[in-house]
């Protein structure tokens, strides 16, 4: 079966800070004065930080990009300590964990982005991913429900739903979510190929031929080659239909 991933990134966040006028000609215009400069003196020591953060967050970005996991976990590191309140931060850190098979530490990492902001989909869908991992199915789907719910359209969340599902025996439920994924993204094939997976998984060798073929007319080689060696193909793998198809 097939997984799909996904990580953030943020906006830069920029602070504008205005000088005030001199001249005053009052005790009380002067201590007004005051405030006001020590306003904006905090304003650009808060926008400093700001973007010191926003620097170690992108500098994570690219080694997560690069695949140098624990650099990037550094770097991360770095700008949550800055500014602790930065759910990207956590979501990126929580993907490079993941990539290094700390399950546990990403999905503490996900539910510190949840925490602070519990809309973000990207945080449920990884954390869903994590789970999956885990072999924590029933919880994964729950966290893929969460994704689901805060963005319907998000496809990738009901591909990996049907996987959790399918992990389950609940083969109907799972192509009902490949169904979905399908009906909002039409050239998925990840979603066709998971779809033949559970036929054949039924034994259902019509339906699963059927599916694995638009997989492979979308991406041949991958496809062809994946089905081979695939077992979730083993009660279909000796029939003379799927064994034509990967010719």
């Amino acid at each position: 079966m097939v997984f799909r991933r996904c990580f953030v990134a943020s906006n830069l966040i920029v602070f504008f800070a205005f000088g005030c006028s001199s001249g005053a000609n009052s005790s009380i215009e002067n201590t007004t004065q005051v405030v006001q400069e020590n306003n904006v003196t905090q304003l650009f020591i808060e926008a400093k930080a700001t973007q010191k953060a926003e620097d170690f967050f992108h500098q994570g970005n690219h080694l997560l990009d690069g695949q140098h996991y624990e650099d990037a976990i550094k770097a991360y590191d770095k700008a949550i300590a800055i500014k602790v309140e930065n759910p990207e931060a956590w979501i990126n850190r929580g993907i490079a964990l993941t990539s290094l098979q700390r399950y546990q530490d990403a999905i503490a990492s996900y539910d510190k982005a949840i925490a602070i902001k519990p809309d973000k989909d990207e945080a449920w869908y990884n954390r869903g991913i994590a789970l999956t991992s885990l072999q924590r199915y029933q919880d994964a789907i729950a966290s893929y429900n969460k994704a689901i719910a805060i963005k319907p359209d998000k496809y990738e969340a009901l591909i990996n739903r049907g996987i959790a599902l399918t992990k389950l025996h609940r083969y109907q439920d799972a192509i009902a979510s490949y169904n979905r994924a399908i009906a909002i993204k039409p050239d998925l094939h990840q979603a066709y190929y998971n779809k033949a997976c559970s036929y054949a998984l039924q034994s259902n060798l019509e339906l699963a031929i059927e599916n694995l073929d638009k997989a492979i007319k979308l991406v041949p080689d991958k496809y062809k080659k994946l089905a081979k060696t695939d077992p979730d193909f083993n009660k279909v793998r000796s029939e003379k239909q799927f064994q034509e198809l990967l010719q």
